[in-house]
């Protein structure tokens, strides 16, 4: 481990890693982009290795490897209030790859591995009083996810796998243009190396009927590095603090239910629900190698539980195309009362179309588009947590836009 992805980022960043609210991306693949990631209990090639790697015995006994690339872009967050109040975030682009394989039966037992971007944000505020808390948070995740299944019987399975997380982070803010007496400026970067496991269940009643469950672990991001803090920061020789720093961030578990029915061989419906525990999220606290009362006060977030539910139909046509549609209903875990500007989100709807085509008996390629809708949200004059009276968004106002737009290509070869 080296430096520290600071605090108010790792709030930002375990939404997005962990598959639930804000940022989250959880489609990494073609399958899943098209599907909008209600693909869990019909899997259909490499990406199985990810999505439910206790499906990947009930697959041709050959080798299945998959890539694709993803641009997420992301407009403008706008927020609204009154001048000189008002501001909004920069619009992102931003490229997430992955890979996935599943390699030869060996008897009982098959193996598979990938490689994703789970999740990951860019959020840069211009704007004075949103700067000044959040002038840029970015995080980059890499998970690589090997996984291993046993068949039991003809129509039932489990698997496990390690889940082996990458990230970096940087955090800056800037009060300088708010016109304060005092100004505060801050700093930080760092990365980490986090370690958790996923758990999957596959069972087949019948020859057109899947039925899963899989479970991705809680993961302590428990994150050491070094920031630079300063006050009156308009004078470079007024820096505050130059050290070591930590901070410990929960990345909590995931559990999915699904189920499938396909109809002719041709027509796939498959619910999905999620739930990710999101309440062991209960502060955020830095620490520091000295006392810096001004800086280290723990942050309260008392984030929820979330539900999202995911409805994939897939259909393949005789004309060596397969189409895929979904949609998503999306709860985001932040709560009005400890929301901020690294993170103001709000609840989903998700709506996301895709094309496979099989160029040969053992090449295929396609593309995905997946639009993340997210409502508007007001806050209430005197509802936020922090009633100290440098918070603005303790006056109420409005946030409106933000959501994402995702584009995937990809492509897979079976050998």
């Amino acid at each position: 481990m080296r430096k520290v992805v600071k605090g108010l980022a790792l709030s930002v960043v375990a939404s997005a890693v962990v598959v639930a609210g804000g940022y989250k991306i959880p489609e990494q693949s073609l399958n899943s982009m098209g599907l909008g990631a209600a693909y869990v209990a019909h899997t259909m090639g490499a990406d199985t290795a990810y999505y439910n790697p206790a499906n990947m015995v009930f697959m041709e006994d050959k080798h299945y490897v998959a890539g694709a690339l993803t641009l997420a872009r992301l407009p403008e967050t706008k927020y609204s209030l009154m001048a000189p109040y008002s501001g909004h975030s920069e619009t992102e682009n931003i490229l997430i790859p992955n890979f996935h394989y599943v390699g030869d039966a060996i008897g009982d037992f098959r193996w598979g591995v990938s490689m994703v971007a789970p999740g990951g944000l860019t959020k840069r505020w211009e704007t004075a009083f949103q700067k000044a808390t959040a002038e840029e948070f970015t995080l980059k995740i890499i998970e690589l996810n090997p996984s291993i299944v046993y068949k039991v019987t003809d129509n039932f399975s489990v698997g496990a796998g390690v889940r082996i997380i990458y990230s970096e982070g940087i955090v800056k803010s800037d009060s300088s243009l708010t016109g304060g007496a005092v100004v505060a400026k801050r700093d930080m970067k760092g990365d980490t190396i986090a370690f958790g496991y996923n758990l999957a269940l596959a069972y087949r009643p019948t020859t057109d009927i899947n039925v899963a469950l899989t479970y991705r672990s809680n993961i302590d991001l428990e994150e050491e590095g070094d920031a630079k803090l300063f006050v009156n920061a308009i004078n470079p020789a007024a820096n505050f603090y130059d050290g070591d720093a930590s901070v410990t961030v929960p990345l909590p578990a995931a559990l999915n239910f699904a189920v499938s029915k396909t109809w002719n061989n041709t027509f796939t419906l498959e619910f999905n629900y999620e739930r990710t525990f999101w309440s062991t999220y209960e502060a955020l606290d830095f620490q520091y190698s000295a006392a810096l009362p001004a800086f280290d006060a723990p942050l309260a977030r008392n984030w929820n539980d979330t539900n999202t539910f995911r409805l994939g139909a897939t259909v393949k046509m005789d004309n060596k195309l397969t189409a895929m549609f979904g949609f998503a209903i999306d709860e985001t875990p932040v709560p009005v009362e400890t929301i901020g500007f690294e993170l103001p989100d709000s609840d989903a709807k998700i709506f996301s179309m895709g094309l496979r085509y099989q160029q040969t008996q053992n090449l295929s390629w396609g593309a995905a588009f997946l639009y993340d809708s997210k409502e508007a949200l007001t806050l209430k004059r005197g509802a936020h947590e922090d009633q100290s009276p440098t918070n603005l968004l303790n006056q109420g106002g409005t946030f409106t836009g933000g959501g994402a737009f995702l584009t995937t290509v990809g492509v897979e070869y079976e050998f």
